[in-house]
């Protein structure tokens, strides 16, 4: 799904949320990943320039799970250890988003390269 503006989010909020659910992922998890998916989108269309999420439905054995991957064609980010500190922004926010977005679920990966974008993927197992 595309990732231009704020009903971009919403619309990946929802679908998310619906996932979750099919799963049965506890209200708690639910949250923990909607608010990630959610912080990673708005990074995609902030500092990415826009991008696109796709969200996948994960089976291992028995458990599942769904997936996130966040793509931008933006420009990198220069100094990742740097990014996924607390407190660090480059927009003037709080600086809790891609730690804070980590910390919220399971898996966590990003590939981030300068002058050619970045991709975040994520992943919420059911407990």
């Amino acid at each position: 799904m595309p990732l231009r503006g704020d009903e971009d989010v919403v619309g990946l909020r929802k679908q998310v949320r619906e996932r979750a659910v099919a799963i049965g992922l506890s209200l708690v998890d639910q949250t923990k990943l909607i608010t990630a998916a959610s912080e990673l989108a708005r990074n995609t269309i902030k500092y990415g320039g826009g991008g696109a999420a796709h969200l996948d439905k994960l089976a291992d054995g028995l458990r599942q799970g769904v997936g996130l991957v966040f793509v931008d064609a933006g420009p990198g980010i220069p100094d990742l250890d740097m990014a996924l500190r607390d407190g660090y922004t480059t927009g003037g926010g709080l600086g809790l988003g891609l730690g804070g977005s980590k910390r919220l679920v399971d898996e966590f990966e990003i590939d981030t390269r300068s002058g050619e974008g970045t991709a975040i993927a994520v992943v919420k197992w059911k407990r």
